[in-house]
């Protein structure tokens, strides 16, 4: 079969250039939607009544259901066509965008968000598959160089716009300005796009599979967003949960393994570099988007910065980051894609320590260093664990492997977020304690304010608020310690990945 009739011709002109733009938009859109709603957690929480660390549902409920869809993109793509798909995920998009800007309790936003990045979860694969069949053969580079931005950029005006729309207009909005960009490029790419769909056949889904994937990772994310709620396994809810996840995963791995057309090809895992690849990159992404989460949590609630001054301090690590993107991605060919992740995550590991030494003295600056080196350290590990863990599998499972590693790096994210942010909270509880006991004559500090004019309420107020900034700040330290930690178990994880025999191929965006 000819390419014309099996692939979209590629564009050229004004045509290939609006068409480019549009697509990078829609993956710039839902990489935002992940980021915008960090800063906006304690406005969302304070509006909806309930606590930050539940707050913080909003971005895992999203994750895990993006997540959920990435392994399916390849088969939608395949049985309706990916113009086809990637419309339809944009119109869901803006319409449950609505829905979460409407949302009248915390449980309806939830759901929302569910929904949403059911929805989302095919955008970003599908507009990088778009991107490569509208661009000539020759030009795939700056193709997928287009797309690399986008991803990049959205970090960074996620965090301002988060913060700055939650503090001038209200949380509900971070949603509705998806709404114009949804239903717009949909509606464009769809005129520019559908003459050149490519074939559609019918293509046997494994239900079994993605109903297990469902249950296994739905039960262990809301297990870990409601331990600390529930008192963890003094709860039978939690128990019941934690039992039906791993059951659930086993029988998913059996499945997966033995199934005709799996949803989930488990057996590219047989590649070692693909392996170390993606373990690399789950624990790398997992320990720097939580605490990406957590830094603005901590700015908000404890050191008294709105949401649009933390997100402009969360969101100089982009910065250099699109700085270096280029010229980290014209390395990979030149050099050991393993050292050049070494060198990076070992520098993410440097930052994490840096930041483990804050005082509740910081001031901006002094969160904005850390967040500037650790930018030029990120495409050290984005572009580089790619090529290993891609270029390591044979050429027709690069499709396949992109997917996986795609669930793993999202999946990874959702659960390390809630584990930082439910440890966080009860170390802080654990550290508060430890201070109140270790008060040095407490009641001649009390008689000291009182003395100064303030009641006994004020005076006791005060002493509790100095002990809980300072637990929460002891708290914070350690979790970002934690993060080095994983950070140089992951730089040294890479070096049992085989250097890749070939360069991860335009095949790696499907």
């Amino acid at each position: 079969m000819s390419q014309s009739q099996s692939t979209p011709a590629p564009l050229t002109g004004m045509a290939l250039l609006v068409t480019g733009l549009l697509l990078g938009l829609a993956n710039f859109m839902v990489v935002l939607d992940i980021t915008i709603a960090n800063v906006a957690v304690p406005h969302i929480a304070g509006g909806l009544a309930v606590s930050p660390s539940q707050g913080t549902w909003v971005i895992t409920s999203y994750a895990v259901a993006e997540a959920i869809t990435v392994p399916l993109s390849g088969w939608l793509a395949q049985r309706f066509g990916a113009v086809k798909v990637f419309v339809f995920g944009l119109v869901g998009f803006g319409i449950f965008s609505i829905l979460c800007g409407l949302a009248p309790t915390f449980g309806f936003l939830v759901f929302a968000r569910v929904l949403q990045g059911l929805c989302g979860g095919p955008i970003m694969p599908m507009s990088q598959t778009l991107l490569l069949q509208i661009f000539p053969k020759e030009k795939a580079p700056q193709a997928l160089g287009l797309w690399s931005m986008t991803t990049v950029v959205g970090p960074i005006a996620g965090p301002i716009l988060g913060g700055t729309i939650s503090d001038s207009i209200g949380w509900h909005w971070i949603f509705f300005i998806n709404i114009p960009v949804a239903f717009g490029v949909a509606f464009l790419a769809y005129r520019a796009l559908l003459k050149h769909q490519g074939p559609t056949r019918r293509v046997p889904v494994d239900y079994v599979g993605l109903g297990l994937l469902i249950l296994w990772v739905g039960s262990l994310q809301i297990m870990l967003d409601k331990g600390k709620e529930l008192d963890w396994f003094a709860s039978p809810t939690i128990i019941v949960l934690s039992i039906v996840a791993a059951i659930g995963f086993a029988a998913f791995l059996i499945w997966e393994l033995t199934a005709q057309n799996p949803i989930v090809n488990l057996r590219v895992f047989r590649h070692r570099g693909f392996s170390i690849g993606v373990t690399t990159l789950s624990l790398t992404f997992g320990a720097f988007f939580a605490s990406v989460v957590l830094l603005p949590l901590w700015l908000q609630t404890n050191m008294g910065y709105t949401a649009t001054w933390a997100g402009y301090a969360a969101a100089f690590q982009g910065v250099l980051a699109v700085v270096m993107s280029p010229i980290v991605a014209s390395q990979v060919a030149r050099r050991d894609p393993r050292a050049l992740v070494s060198f990076g995550v070992f520098w993410m590991a440097g930052v994490a320590i840096w930041r483990s030494h804050f005082d509740t003295g910081a001031d901006f600056m002094s969160i904005v260093w850390p967040q500037l080196a650790l930018g030029f350290a990120m495409p050290f590990f984005f572009i580089p664990t790619q090529s290993i863990a891609l270029g390591a599998v044979d050429e027709e499972e690069t499709a396949a492997a992109a997917g996986i590693a795609n669930f793993l790096r999202v999946v990874a994210g959702a659960f390390a977020t809630s584990i930082m942010t439910t440890a966080w909270e009860s170390n802080a509880s654990a550290k508060r304690a430890d201070l109140v006991g270790a008060l040095n004559q407490p009641q001649a500090a009390l008689d000291g304010m009182t003395s100064q004019g303030f009641s006994p309420g004020q005076a006791l107020g005060q002493l509790e608020g100095l002990v809980q900034t300072q637990a929460v700040m002891l708290s914070t330290n350690q979790m970002f310690l934690a993060t080095a930690g994983v950070f140089a178990v992951a730089a040294t994880t890479i070096w049992l990945a085989p250097r890749p025999k070939r360069a991860a191929g335009p095949a790696g965006g499907h």
